[in-house]
């Protein structure tokens, strides 16, 4: 192998896939990357043996050949060299020299045949989304999801494809987010997946170009998202997601106009009166008011308002201020319409997109006044 190369395309290289690299590998060569001089390009992988990567750049190779190179030292290495210009040669696939300038390295590493081989898609179906359009469904779903939770399901993204749509889903029991998009595919394919959570950021990481198209495969366990000049692939999640759409909500007694910056910037306030082990506040409709109330013993007490097109006697609820946030971040549009139909059951948080949002109450005491009102100490979130 024999290969020039601009270093400034180079740390880009490194930059893209550097995640997926495993600190601590479950076998040596994990912790290496697959090098490959191409007909006019370096191609650079790693895997984890559940997220792979593989991206190229232009350059000027000299002599085709691969080599598999320690990660971490290949990256330390190649972002101290000042040089403008990278060159990589192997003559046996057992160690590499790396020439910058008057520099010159030689980095041992492993037989490229030890490295292993990526998926093969070549029997699957491909959807195409632009890519801007996939990181706001991803971005506005991946918040919602579990991580480490014990339902394994749960720590990933849910993706159905049917009817001509792909909608993607996140939820930890607690909340909810749902994205759809209209798609060019047969629509009698009825397909669902689940992205795992480590595949969905690297994703959101590499979409960088929002005037880029991006092809996703799918085949029995496994998918890849092709981007510009690479590709990712992940092993999907193996399991049954739960029935989300039963527990989104299809009709509500009250339907609620509230402008969300104001809402946010309330719900920021009130949310550092609630204590480590229990957080909760108390929504509280009136007529033209939401008054938002927290209080904790060792902290004290915070009561805020604001104005509210709710007409119908008087409503109080409990959530999670910071689950709140989490959707009111992600939501669109001046004004967000939140639906309920009591204190008992999920609320919906909906704009003018396609965006659904779903948040559990928390149990709820009797009504008492301030000064007396403590959030209860096992005050828990119920489960969708």
């Amino acid at each position: 192998m024999n290969v020039v190369i601009p270093r400034e395309e180079l740390v880009k290289l490194i930059g893209k896939i550097q995640n997926t690299v495993s600190s601590k590998p479950s076998i040596p060569v994990l912790a290496n990357i697959l090098i490959e001089a191409q007909t006019g390009s370096l191609v650079v992988s790693a895997t984890d043996l559940t997220v792979s990567m593989r991206f190229s750049a232009p350059a000027t190779v000299i002599e085709e050949g691969k080599i598999a190179l320690p990660a971490r030292r290949f990256f330390q290495l190649i972002r101290e060299i000042r040089s403008p210009q990278v060159k990589i040669t192997s003559e046996n696939g057992q160690f590499a020299e790396i020439t910058a300038a008057s520099a010159a390295f030689r980095i041992h590493g492993m037989h490229f045949s030890e490295f292993p081989a990526l998926p093969d898609f070549s029997s699957s179906y491909k959807i195409s989304l632009p890519a801007s359009s996939l990181k706001e469904l991803l971005h506005r779903t991946i918040f919602c999801a579990a991580r480490e939770d014990s339902r394994y399901v749960l720590n990933g993204v849910l993706v159905e494809i049917a009817d001509g749509m792909i909608t993607f889903t996140g939820t930890d029991g607690k909340r909810l987010a749902r994205m759809g998009e209209t798609i060019t595919i047969d629509p009698s394919v009825q397909a669902t997946y689940i992205l795992p959570l480590k595949a969905v950021e690297e994703t959101l990481r590499v979409l960088d170009d929002p005037e880029e198209t991006v092809h996703m495969h799918f085949i029995e366990d496994k998918a890849s998202i092709e981007v510009g000049s690479g590709v990712l692939m992940t092993k999907l999640l193996s399991g049954q997601y739960p029935d989300v759409k039963r527990v989104i909500p299809q009709s509500a007694q009250h339907n609620i106009s509230l402008h969300r910056e104001e809402l946010l910037s309330l719900l920021k306030q009130i949310a550092l009166f609630t204590s480590d082990h229990s957080h909760s506040i108390r929504f509280i409709f009136a007529k033209g008011e939401l008054t938002l109330k927290g209080s904790a013993s060792n902290i004290g007490e915070g009561v805020v308002s604001m104005p509210a097109d709710f007409s119908n006697g008087t409503l109080e609820i409990a959530f999670n201020p910071f689950y709140f946030i989490d959707i009111l971040r992600r939501s669109q549009d001046e004004c967000i319409l939140f639906s309920i139909q009591d204190a008992f059951n999920p609320g919906l948080i909906t704009d003018s997109t396609k965006g659904q949002f779903v948040i559990m109450p928390m149990r709820l005491e009797e009504p008492q006044n301030m000064e007396k009102e403590r959030v209860p100490t096992h005050s828990a979130t119920a489960e969708l």
